[in-house]
């Protein structure tokens, strides 16, 4: 086990963010059911190399794809491969097996795919996957969503993706529809359903994924909370509905400005608000750290999907918050936070890689010196971040337990 030292610094500087990872691993895969082309803009994570991983395991008609720790990957490639009529056997390692697969358990054996598995991981899927009409709750996660608009194109029908609750996470559903048609696939929106032409054929092309909202928040968090920090390499009017941190920012107060493909975010007296994270589950962590150094109460709500993410992200960033003195109340859907003189602590990471990037920004502030363990999972999304955050002033250094 890794563990990260942190010790008080003043941030400042400019950091040019990786690749979205979201939008990676949708690219790689419309790419692969394109038969060519190249994506650029990867970086090596752990998410990556299981997207990579069973795309080559699907190419080469291996019996076993390894989804490592990727929900994204599994849910994915799952309705990936039964659309090309593979036989494949899905595994995963750390929580990923935990995490729920429960509709298509129900929805593929509707449209001829046979499911053997015990309720989770390891999933083996075989049989030639037939369009039609499928009904599916909007909130439970849009992944399964992503994951079926991804396949049904390449089918020799039309089929319907049927919302029967309101959709949650629209933006990542957004994101997909964008790159689909940046391959040259068409999906119709309509009220409460997306409608999917079938005998469509992804477009050869090169592509080159976009810089990380989703990264860019702890940063941007940072700044607003400690010192000048700049962003390049960001596009404000990309689908990443993460990109929202801007506007979260600026109801906490923060100053934030944006200049071409720059965010700038600067020091700045933070006042409680409530937030809505419904479409932002993966905002919480940051969020609830600039919550922490605001003044007066803040509410977020809407974040109960975090309870099924690489940890209990709720009761993993009340334990953090609370261990460095944070006033910090659990909801059912999320927490309300009262901002407070935080303090140096020993903090657990539950092997979740936004859990320890946002409490290494928190940690920053206090005196002292505070640790968080599990600091490798970092690897699984953005093995660089310790780097980048001390290039802008951090001071965290890295060392081997035991």
């Amino acid at each position: 086990m890794r563990i990260a030292k942190i010790q008080h610094s003043n941030i400042s500087g400019t950091v040019q963010l990786p690749p979205s990872k979201s939008v990676a691993h949708r690219a790689l895969i419309c790419s692969f059911l394109a038969g060519g082309g190249n994506v650029s803009g990867l970086i090596d994570s752990k998410d990556m190399q299981a997207t990579l991983g069973v795309i080559a395991a699907l190419k080469e008609n291996k019996p076993v794809a390894d989804c490592i720790e990727s929900g994204s990957t599994l849910r994915f490639m799952i309705p990936v491969a039964a659309a090309l009529g593979k036989t494949i056997r899905f595994v995963g390692r750390g929580k990923l097996p935990e995490r729920p697969i429960g509709d298509y358990l129900r929805l593929l054996p509707e449209h001829s795919v046979q499911c053997e598995c015990t309720g989770t991981l390891p999933l083996t899927v075989s049989g030639q996957l037939t369009p039609g009409r499928f009904e599916i709750a909007g909130d439970v996660s849009s992944q399964y969503i992503t994951g079926l608009l991804l396949a049904l194109p390449i089918l020799e029908g039309d089929s319907e993706i049927v919302l029967t609750t309101e959709l949650q996470s629209k933006p990542y559903v957004d994101m997909t529809v964008k790159v689909m048609a940046d391959y040259g696939v068409r999906v119709e929106e309509r009220e409460n359903s997306y409608f999917i032409p079938g005998n469509q054929r992804y477009s050869v092309r090169d592509y080159t994924v976009e810089a990380d909202w989703s990264q860019a928040a702890f940063f941007m968090v940072a700044g607003a909370l400690y010192g000048d920090v700049r962003l390049c390499g960001l596009d404000i009017n990309s689908a990443q509905g993460d990109k929202r941190i801007v506007d979260v920012l600026r109801q906490f107060g923060a100053d934030v400005s944006v200049e071409g493909s720059a965010v700038i975010v600067k020091k700045s007296d933070l006042r409680g608000t409530e937030i809505d994270a419904t479409d932002i589950p993966d905002m919480v962590p940051s969020i609830a750290v600039a919550a922490a150094y605001a003044q007066g109460k803040t509410v977020i709500k809407g974040a109960q999907r975090l309870r099924f993410k690489e940890s209990d992200r709720i009761k993993s960033i009340i334990y953090n918050l609370e261990r460095l003195g944070a006033d910090v109340q659990e909801t059912e859907d999320g927490m309300i936070i009262t901002g407070s003189r935080l303090h140096f602590a020993n903090m657990k990471g539950f092997n979740d890689h936004r859990i320890v990037m946002a409490m290494t920004v928190a940690a920053t502030g206090v005196d002292g010196i505070s640790t968080i363990d599990d600091a490798q999972s970092i690897n699984k999304s953005y093995p660089d971040f310790f780097t980048d955050y001390n290039g802008i002033g951090g001071n965290v250094n890295v060392f081997i337990s035991g």
